[in-house]
């Protein structure tokens, strides 16, 4: 599992470790979220910053940090690639958080022929702690792959409000057991809204 975490990079910080091709397929049907809700979970500008800590070590940190803005996508410095549009918080294959809101609602990103993932909104709402501090207004998704017919990798991704990822959860499921298998905690952030032009705010712990 640590090697199909490198892949990722970026943005996604590891939670999308789900490889594949293709493009996210659109499942539901109610009415459009405006962007700005689902924004503020990830708040996307040149120079925002996300350090995090690696199964409750911290000597060996991931610093994610926004370096550009290219062909309508945020770009950062370990190849990741997200934005939002419409429907929600997105990289090129799939969708990482979509609107409405609201516990219980799911959706399905379809990244090549034969994987299908499967997300849906855990919790919404919610305060949750990490190191780098505590917050009120958060959200939980759960990702699912099948890796083989008895197998099952769930990537459970916590974001905050006017923060961004701040917890990923990488667990395997097998004959109905989960396994853990890797932890990323933030520590420390900086960030500035999406659109403000103005620098990010300094670093937290």
């Amino acid at each position: 599992m640590r090697q199909s975490l490198s892949k990722v990079g970026g943005l996604a910080l590891l939670a999308t470790t789900l490889m594949g091709t293709g493009c996210a397929k659109r499942v539901a049907t109610e009415t459009d979220p405006a962007p700005e809700s689902i924004a503020a979970y990830y708040p996307l500008a040149v120079g925002n910053q996300w350090t995090y800590r690696l199964d409750g070590r911290d000597d060996k940190p991931v610093t994610v940090e926004i370096v550009k803005e290219q062909d309508g996508y945020f770009l950062d410095n370990q190849g990741g690639q997200l934005s939002v549009d419409a429907f929600g918080l997105r990289d090129p294959k799939r969708y990482l958080l979509r609107g409405p809101l609201e516990a219980g609602r799911g959706w399905n990103n379809v990244v090549s022929v034969s994987s299908t993932e499967r997300y849906q909104l855990v919790q919404v709402g919610f305060a949750c702690q990490v190191p780098a501090g505590s917050f009120q207004n958060c959200v939980s998704v759960e990702g699912r792959n099948r890796v083989d017919a008895q197998t099952t990798l769930v990537n459970t991704m916590t974001f905050a409000a006017g923060v961004g990822l701040v917890r990923v959860d990488v667990a395997t499921e097998h004959a109905g057991k989960r396994v853990p298998q890797t932890e990323l905690e933030l520590t420390t952030f900086k960030v500035a809204p999406a659109g403000t032009g103005v620098a990010p705010a300094p670093a937290t712990n």
